[in-house]
C-alpha cells in the first residue's frame, strides 16, 4: 500500500493569500484616488461659493452684500490644492518617503475640514466689506444668513482625510512610477543582446538604428 506524505499535498492557501492581498490593494488604491480627488474637487468648487449675504447700510438704504468662501479664509482651498499634489506624490515615492507623504495627505484633509467648519459662522469679511462700502470703520451688517457651502467644504475635507488614511494603511501594496524597478528600488536587470547575424541584413540594420556597432563582438 502506497501513503503520500502531508509535505506532498498542494497548500492553495498561501498561494490564494497573494492573488487576496493584491485585490485588497487595488480597492483600497480605487477607493483613495476617488476620495482625494472628489474631495479636493469639492472643496475647491465650494470656496468659490457664497458662504455668507447680509445687507449694509448706506445712505438711509441696505445695501446687499455676499462673501465667498475664499474670502473668508483662503485656507481649505490651498489646502485642498495641496492634498492633491500629495495625493499625485504617493506613486512617485516609496516606503518611508510615501509614508511622510500620505501623512500630508491627511493633514491637509483634517486643516481642510477644520478650517472650513470654522468659517461656518464667520461674517468677518462681511463686516470688512460693508466697512469699505459705506466708508464707515465701524460699520457692520444686518440680517445674516449663511449658506450651506462651509458643510460642502468640510465634507469635502473628510474625504481627503479618507483618502489620508487609506495611504497610511495600504500604501505599502501599491504600485510606484517606474515600473522597472522592483520594491527594493534595485533596476531589473536588462536581457542580454545577441549579436546581430551577418547573414542576416535586417538584423545589422536592426542593430544600426539602436545605434549599436553590428561589427563588435558579444
Amino acid at each position: 500500500m502506497e501513503y503520500v506524505s502531508a509535505a506532498s499535498v498542494p497548500q492553495p492557501r498561501a498561494e490564494a493569500a497573494a492573488p487576496s492581498a493584491r485585490g485588497g490593494g487595488h480597492r483600497s488604491l480605487a477607493a483613495a484616488l476617488f476620495a482625494g480627488a472628489v474631495g479636493a474637487a469639492v472643496v475647491l468648487l465650494a470656496s468659490g461659493q457664497t458662504w455668507v449675504r447680509g445687507n449694509a447700510s448706506v445712505g438711509g438704504g441696505a445695501l446687499p452684500l455676499v462673501a465667498s468662501g475664499g474670502d473668508i479664509t483662503g485656507v481649505p482651498s490651498a489646502l485642498a490644492i495641496v492634498g492633491l499634489a500629495a495625493l499625485v506624490a504617493v506613486f512617485a515615492v516609496r516606503r518611508a518617503g510615501r509614508v511622510v507623504v500620505s501623512a500630508l495627505l491627511t493633514l491637509s484633509g483634517v486643516g481642510a475640514a477644520a478650517t472650513a467648519w470654522l468659517g461656518i459662522d464667520d461674517s468677518a469679511a462681511l463686516n470688512e466689506r460693508a466697512a469699505k462700502v459705506s466708508g464707515d470703520a465701524a460699520a457692520t451688517v444686518g440680517t445674516i444668513t449663511h449658506t450651506g457651502w462651509p458643510y460642502v467644504a468640510v465634507v469635502g475635507g473628510v474625504l481627503l482625510l479618507l483618502a489620508g488614511l487609506l495611504a497610511l494603511r495600504f500604501g505599502a501594496a501599491w504600485p510606484a512610477m517606474g515600473g522597472r524597478y522592483e520594491r527594493d528600488g534595485t533596476p531589473r536587470p536588462r536581457k542580454p543582446r545577441t549579436a546581430p547575424d551577418p547573414e542576416r541584413p535586417e538584423e545589422l540594420w536592426k542593430a544600426l538604428d539602436c545605434g549599436e556597432d553590428p561589427t563588435r563582438e558579444s
